[in-house]
């Protein structure tokens, strides 16, 4: 997949899903399906924000679903030609919906087709509406999907309906959302081996920095990385107040399995909150619990595989 930060460099002409798109959630797809089914002359493009425009008018860092380079991964899987980050700044920010279609979508990315979701904005101050878009592009030729809003349960599917759940610890509602399971990827780095001396080694994950965490906990997971198959495992996202942690730190535990790991990059799917993070009297209160998190995850996850 071509990955360009300027539209002049990117490869035209182009057929066009726009929007944030952090998480690749199940509305996502919807919105990016009509470029991939375009008539084949055109490349099959999605056209985000780079930083998210909320992070450059806040100023503050924001954490994602989907960091640039798992994106591009999923993007990859569902068959887009070509991502475009265009560089959210003020020149950007102060274009009016015309021009940001005149000089974005018309004269750099030559788009033939655009979808949208049905909420998006665009343009200065977001003043621009899907419905702007699609009677300013019809002057210039293009077609414009308004793709409607897909509900869970009644709740509009989006990233931060994601967020919410994740953090709430309702992973099943969030996986059913995004259509997979929530995924962390991280490099293995050495921490103190406490587990080792309980009989429950661990993989201590180093995330990307804007790599937003779910809730702190036990879950149940596949870890992949390692073999041809995924494994089972058991992951803890917490401070470890049992043993008196100063810090957030991410663990995994492979059911059945033992090497080293060290420096290896694994991709975790949470298939299943088991419990909140919970402090414990002494050491052996905190192995057996481990060991019926283990079982509970063993069960769980070879019921759902």
């Amino acid at each position: 997949m071509w990955i360009t930060s300027s539209p002049t460099t990117a490869l035209t002409p182009t057929a066009v899903a726009l929007g944030n798109f952090d998480g690749i959630h199940l509305g996502h797809r919807q919105v990016i399906t009509p470029v991939l089914d375009n008539d084949g002359d055109s490349r099959a493009t999605v056209v985000t924000f780079n930083p998210h425009p909320k992070e450059f008018f806040t100023g503050e860092p924001r954490s994602l679903l989907t960091p640039q380079e798992e994106k591009v991964l999923y993007l990859e899987e569902i068959g887009v030609e070509q991502l475009v980050l265009l560089p959210f700044n003020r020149e950007l920010a102060s274009l009016t919906p015309q021009q940001f279609v005149e000089e974005i979508l018309v004269n750099q990315l030559q788009a033939r087709q655009v979808s949208v979701g049905a909420d998006f904005c665009f343009g200065c101050k977001r003043t621009g509406t899907a419905e702007d878009l699609q009677a300013i592009a019809a002057t210039f030729g293009i077609g414009v999907s308004i793709v409607p809003l897909l509900r869970f349960q009644g709740t509009r599917i989006s990233s931060s309906a994601i967020r919410e759940a994740l953090l709430s610890g309702a992973l099943q509602t969030a996986n059913r959302m995004l259509g997979r399971p929530y995924r962390l990827i991280g490099q293995v780095v050495k921490g103190q081996q406490i587990g080792r001396t309980i009989g429950f080694p661990t993989a201590n994950l180093q995330l990307l920095d804007d790599k937003f965490v779910p809730r702190q906990g036990v879950y149940g997971v596949r870890v992949s990385g390692i073999g041809s198959d995924p494994i089972l495992g058991v992951m803890n996202i917490g401070n470890r107040p049992t043993v008196n942690g100063l810090s957030q730190t991410i663990e995994v535990h492979l059911l059945d399995w033992s090497g080293d790991l060290y420096g290896k990059t694994l991709i975790v799917e949470l298939e299943e909150f088991i419990r909140p993070e919970q402090k414990f009297d002494s050491l052996e209160a905190l192995k057996a619990q481990i060991n019926s998190d283990c079982e509970t995850a063993r069960t769980t996850l070879t019921a759902i595989s």
